[in-house]
């Protein structure tokens, strides 16, 4: 027996990108997170928490976000294999 789909339900399904972008997208998201959180870091870390620390933090992570994607797509299939090598398999 299936679940009946809602519209809301197929309106979100049809909004969400096929599974070959899953790369891509763990990229974009985890590129996010982490330029963000060690651009906070290293900015406090490297000039303080003046007043102007966040505009510091936007001008550093203006640069810090793409280069992570770019840095996590390249790394991405090195650090798969190296999980692979790692983690035994059943």
């Amino acid at each position: 027996m299936t679940q009946r789909q809602f519209p809301e339900q197929r309106i979100l399904a049809a909004r969400k990108l096929h599974p070959r972008f899953t790369p891509v997208v763990f990229a974009l998201y985890m590129s996010t997170v982490m330029a963000f959180l060690m651009t906070l870091i290293i900015t406090a870390v490297n000039a303080g928490m003046s007043d102007d620390y966040f505009s510091q933090v936007w001008h550093a992570y203006r640069v810090a976000m793409p280069s992570a994607f770019i840095c996590i797509l390249m790394v991405r299939p090195l650090v798969a294999r190296l999980v692979q090598l790692t983690i035994r398999s059943h």
